[in-house]
């Protein structure tokens, strides 16, 4: 019944927009990490990283997450350099099937890695992961959101995160830039260079900028789910203050495969606005109802937003909530928040262990 009821809920709040303001995004995710040359056919498997450069003997990968599996069809035996970009600074790579030789190459900074492969004809498998991936135990990520106009201040964040010894990776909610274009997207890839744990995010409403959206051609999927060290990671956009109906349908898989575990949820823009003073909210409220209700019932234990410039931890639906746009967009005024970023612990076991907020001022 409750099935039923909550497609009622989503047909009668897309009947009353009659429109998909996410639909092209929705469908070009299904294409991230997909590509195929004369030589050689690529898959990332649940699009878990995008494809950034394709060449005789040259595959470059973005990677959204601390791993994933990789699927090669080469017409013939041949060497590839495989470059990851973004990517967990232990992590390795290992030939799954049929065996194939693995060599590591040195790449600088720590959060891009290069291997030779020697694939033979036909479909060779091979996993991208950290060697503590699949243990289970406490882990410490960051999360940071809302640069945009705040990109020729981020090394300053990005430092303070360098400065966390115990934080694997950066969690983001979105509005990296001011538009989403080419160049933006290029500068904001180009300043990454200065962290050292890599950055996961979804992406924002400022990204919107730009027809086609581009931000798949460069960082990959705004929708998507991963696994660390038995915590479920579940990105989802929300960029357009709502989620597109084919979002919906790989939602329901993603709670189902997480109840149980751990579970972390994260978008850009909030269902509803925990103050209510900007209005920084889905479109429908009650979409937004029927959203956290679905989250809730399916047993997830944390909840992360951008948008809104601030800090603000809160309930919805009894889950524990957090809104974090400290990247250096311009700040709400008053509150005396500013520049920051949060810390946050889980347990595969155990949920959420602990959170707190790092500010960062200037010239840190």
């Amino acid at each position: 019944m409750r099935n039923k009821l909550w497609g009622l809920v989503v047909a009668s709040v897309l009947a009353q927009g009659c429109v998909r303001p996410a639909k092209e995004r929705a469908e070009r995710d299904q294409s991230v990490g997909v590509a195929s040359s004369g030589e050689l056919g690529v898959h990332v498997l649940h699009g878990l990283a995008a494809v950034r450069e394709l060449e005789p003997g040259k595959l470059v990968l973005w990677s959204s997450a601390p791993g994933f599996e990789l699927e090669l069809d080469a017409r013939s035996a041949m060497t590839l350099e495989l470059s990851i970009q973004n990517c967990l600074p232990d992590v390795e790579v290992s030939s799954l099937e049929p065996d194939a030789e693995v060599s590591p190459r040195s790449v600088e900074p720590s959060t891009r890695k290069s291997w030779n492969l020697e694939l033979p004809a036909g479909k060779s498998r091979f996993r991208l992961a950290a060697p503590d991936a699949d243990e289970r135990g406490d882990f410490h990520f960051a999360l940071m959101s809302d640069v945009q106009e705040a990109i020729d201040r981020v090394q300053d964040i990005y430092r303070r995160v360098n400065d966390e010894p115990d934080v694997r990776f950066l969690l983001g909610a979105g509005d990296l830039t001011r538009r989403g274009t080419d160049d933006e997207l290029g500068r904001f890839r180009d300043e990454l260079e200065g962290l050292e744990v890599p950055y996961y995010t979804t992406l924002g409403n400022h990204e919107l900028g730009t027809h086609p959206v581009r931000y798949q051609d460069w960082f990959g999927r705004g929708n998507f789910q991963f696994v660390f060290r038995g915590v479920f990671f579940t990105m989802l956009d929300s960029g357009s203050a709502t989620l597109d109906p084919l979002v919906y349908d790989w939602l329901d898989g993603w709670l189902a495969r997480a109840r149980g575990s751990t579970h972390v949820v994260a978008m850009h823009i909030p269902p509803l606005d925990p103050t209510g003073v900007r209005n920084g909210a889905f479109a429908s409220r009650g979409e937004a109802a029927a959203l956290l209700a679905r989250l809730a019932e399916n047993g997830v234990d944390l909840t992360l937003y951008g948008h809104i410039h601030s800090y603000y931890e809160f309930q919805n639906a009894g889950m524990p909530a957090f809104i974090s746009g400290g990247g250096g967009a311009i700040p709400e005024r008053f509150d005396h928040i500013g520049r920051h970023f949060m810390v946050i612990d889980v347990d595969a076991d155990r949920g959420v262990v602990g959170t707190r907020v790092v500010k960062v001022e200037p010239g840190d």
